[in-house]
This record gives structure tokens, sequence and C-alpha cells, in this order.
């Protein structure tokens, strides 16, 4: 890698807003916020609003649609054209 081109790359905690629930890992973003991590060590923290602890599609909580009917409505709307 080229020397000073490149941003920072250090481990930061990403915290879900709605769950509470955090995880470590690295990133080149950065925030005034800190927390201490279990390891006892201080990281920058950042709040996010939707990661897999509370996303429908991961926490299996999504709807499932009515695809039979989407067809019909698409039938009724445009016909069938043969």
């Amino acid at each position: 890698m080229k020397p000073g081109i490149h941003p920072d790359y250090h481990p930061v905690v990403y915290q879900d807003r709605t769950t509470g629930e955090a995880f470590l890992t690295r990133s080149t973003a950065t925030s005034d916020r800190t927390i201490e991590w279990t390891d006892g060590r201080t990281y920058p923290l950042i709040p996010v609003d939707v990661t897999a602890f509370s996303h429908p599609f991961w926490t299996g909580t999504g709807r499932v649609l009515d695809n039979a009917g989407q067809v019909e409505k698409f039938r009724r709307r445009y016909g069938t054209h043969r």
C-alpha cells in the first residue's frame, strides 16, 4: 500500500439503537462517543439504526407477501394478452 493516502483503519464498536446489542469490528469511521468493551479497552462507539439484531429479515419477523394475489391483480389490470 502507498503510505499516507489511506484513511486510518481501527477497531470500533457499532451499537444497534433499537436493541442495544453491540459488536466490535474494524472501520475507518470515527466518533466522539466511546464505550468500554468486554476486553477492558475503550473504543469509539457508532450507533446505527438497523443491524442484523433488529432487521426483520434476520430476526424472522418479516411479512410474507401474497405473490399469487399480485399475479391476479396484474391480470385484472392488464388482462391476458395472447
